[in-house]
């Protein structure tokens, strides 16, 4: 298969991706693109502390993921990318043109962010930043499990 899920989410890995998106998808494989947690061992382990181990998960900087991209996308395991904000999901996005389609599936409260549905708040520059992307070809959606609706970005922002 491929990379099947893009997906926002500011908790990154935990239960609801690896069990709620994961075990539907028979995922084989998590990315995940962050450059913090990319050059963080201690990070790195506790997220694959969350993971059985028949699923492997990678970490990459935004570069670097940018570079393997197209090699992830053959693969012909399934699997999931996850960044954990919208900054990151644009980043990649502008240096990968295999970024088609992007889940937003928890952007939390922060100070400035509005609820724009139960599990997505956004700034107004964050809410632009998608529709941009949106503007650009990109399937933005928001979906927080696979039996959800996705939520088509101009019904949130």
């Amino acid at each position: 298969m491929t990379l099947a899920l893009y997906r926002i989410d500011d908790r990154l890995i935990h239960g609801q991706v690896v069990v709620g998106w994961g075990q539907p998808l028979n995922v084989s494989f998590i990315v995940l693109v962050d450059d913090e947690v990319r050059s963080s061992d201690w990070e790195q382990d506790l997220y694959r502390m969350g993971v059985p181990p028949s699923i492997e998960v990678r970490f990459a900087s935004v570069e670097e993921a940018a570079q393997a991209l197209p090699a992830w996308e053959a693969d012909p395991r399934v699997g999931i990318l996850l960044v954990a904000d919208i900054d990151t999901a644009v980043a990649l996005a502008e240096r990968a043109p295999q970024v088609r389609r992007l889940n937003i599936g928890g952007v939390h409260h922060r100070t400035g962010r509005t609820e724009r549905l139960r599990f997505v708040y956004l700034t107004d520059d964050e809410a632009r930043k998608l529709r941009a992307l949106a503007a650009r070809g990109v399937d933005v959606t928001a979906q927080d499990v696979p039996t959800a609706r996705p939520v088509p970005v101009g019904e949130f922002t």
